[in-house]
């Protein structure tokens, strides 16, 4: 009887212990994906589809929590204050995640090498250089001349300062020997419709946000900053192709949480992302949107986004941008 007793007595007690030593680490509770930047972009599309297909693999409801402002960096900052459970999760562009000039750890309000743990790589997408209709040259050999021709004359549009699509111009600049003047402004938009209007000649944006205005005659493509051609425009060759391999720049989308996450919980979620991200409904909606997908691991992930911070500080300095 006393050892019948005891028997069940050890039982109950380490039913619970059994329970929780199989519950999976992640997620532990609802799982909401923040992303600093506005509905209808790249990082709102990701974030959605990553939220849709997590909501499939994992018995916990999956949200969007759009943070814009301050190129993403609202956002970024939401996900470093959040509880580093695993559970507050951020879908983010170089932009806010690499401290390059003008940008600096006070004007982020958060310093993404110590307060943000890379999960993986999502995608990347290459750059399309696109130019007024109206601008004579069609190649980049006849790009280049003309602006050789017309020194001091030719303008090309970024987001901004130190923004991917300046650096990309100024590299083209630098390869190619050429002083097109640099024009920055606020948003995609209204650098489109400056293009498009004939204020700038040419400007390097992604292949998702130009290729509706390629296909309507707005823009005309001329190059595509990678070493392969973009499968949505297979007759527009690439920066490699047209002699200027140095002109090989992209952007890339990331997985983040914040730095403290346990271990344990990373390597769940990046388990559970892998598999999202090898799903073939999810590589057809990345291809869709001319995203080429990844899935690397977190160590791979943080090796490139030293790497490139590097190059693109160095680009920074040599054209004398200062943090602010």
């Amino acid at each position: 009887m006393k050892l019948s007793w005891f028997l069940s007595f050890i039982t109950a007690v380490a039913l619970p212990v059994v329970g929780t030593a199989q519950s999976p680490a992640w997620p532990s509770k609802p799982v909401k994906i923040v992303t600093g930047w506005t509905p209808g972009g790249n990082a709102d599309a990701v974030s959605r589809l990553l939220a849709d297909a997590y909501a499939k693999r994992v018995p916990q409801t999956v949200i969007v929590e759009n943070r814009p402002g301050a190129a993403g960096t609202i956002g970024a900052a939401a996900v470093v204050r959040s509880e580093p459970d695993g559970n507050t999760l951020l879908v983010a562009t170089m932009v806010e995640v690499t401290v390059v000039p003008p940008a600096s750890v006070q004007t982020m309000g958060y310093d993404p090498d110590k307060e943000l743990a890379p999960v993986t790589m999502i995608g990347r997408w290459p750059l399309v250089l696109v130019a007024d209709p109206n601008f004579p040259p069609n190649t980049m050999a006849e790009l280049v001349a003309y602006v050789k021709a017309n020194k001091g004359k030719v303008n090309f549009g970024s987001l901004g300062n130190a923004s991917i699509n300046h650096l990309t111009g100024e590299l083209l600049n630098i390869a190619a020997g050429i002083d097109a003047v640099h024009v920055p402004y606020k948003g995609g938009a209204p650098m489109m419709t400056d293009l498009m209007g004939g204020q700038i000649q040419y400007a390097f944006d992604s292949a998702g946000a130009t290729l509706p205005l390629i296909k309507s005659g707005k823009v005309k493509a001329i190059a595509v900053t990678d070493t392969q051609r973009v499968p949505s425009l297979p007759n527009v060759p690439t920066t490699a192709e047209a002699g200027y391999p140095a002109v090989n720049t992209g952007v890339w989308m990331g997985l983040f949480v914040p730095a403290k996450t346990p271990k344990n919980v990373v390597d769940a979620l990046h388990a559970e992302t892998i598999a999202v991200l090898n799903a073939p409904d999810v590589r057809k909606a990345l291809n869709d949107r001319s995203i080429n997908p990844v899935g690397n691991s977190p160590e791979a992930f943080k090796k490139e986004i030293d790497v490139e911070t590097a190059k693109k500080r160095e680009l920074a300095v040599k054209l004398g941008i200062k943090s602010e």
